[in-house]
């Protein structure tokens, strides 16, 4: 009875492993889908949404500069193309990354 119990806390264990281990790699440092997530809410609530090239919409200094914005994010800002790599960042199809069937998506 106590291997049947430690067996199934462990398959819950790994399987919580799992689910938050996916990352979303970009210009060579890697994020948690979670925080991925995160971003795209940031820059759908700024109304940085439409038709337009997102590289033209996203100011890089407004969202490195907000508080809201998952730490994760910090070292990328500081780097140059930062305003490339967040777009791409807010781009990434994310029901896609879930199933890592998406390349920039790793961890599954």
């Amino acid at each position: 009875m106590k291997a049947a119990i430690a067996t199934v806390a462990l398959l819950v264990l790994a399987l919580g492993w799992t689910s938050a281990a996916v990352q979303v790699k970009e210009n060579g440092l890697s994020f948690s889908l979670e925080a991925v997530k995160r971003l795209q809410a940031l820059v759908e609530s700024s109304g940085a949404t439409g038709q337009q090239n997102p590289r033209f919409r996203m100011n890089t200094m407004s969202f490195c500069a907000d508080p809201l914005l998952p730490q994760e994010f910090l070292p990328l800002c500081k780097q140059r193309g930062a305003s490339a790599s967040l777009a791409r960042l807010a781009m990434v199809p994310l029901d896609v990354c879930e199933i890592c069937a998406f390349a920039a998506c790793t961890g599954c």
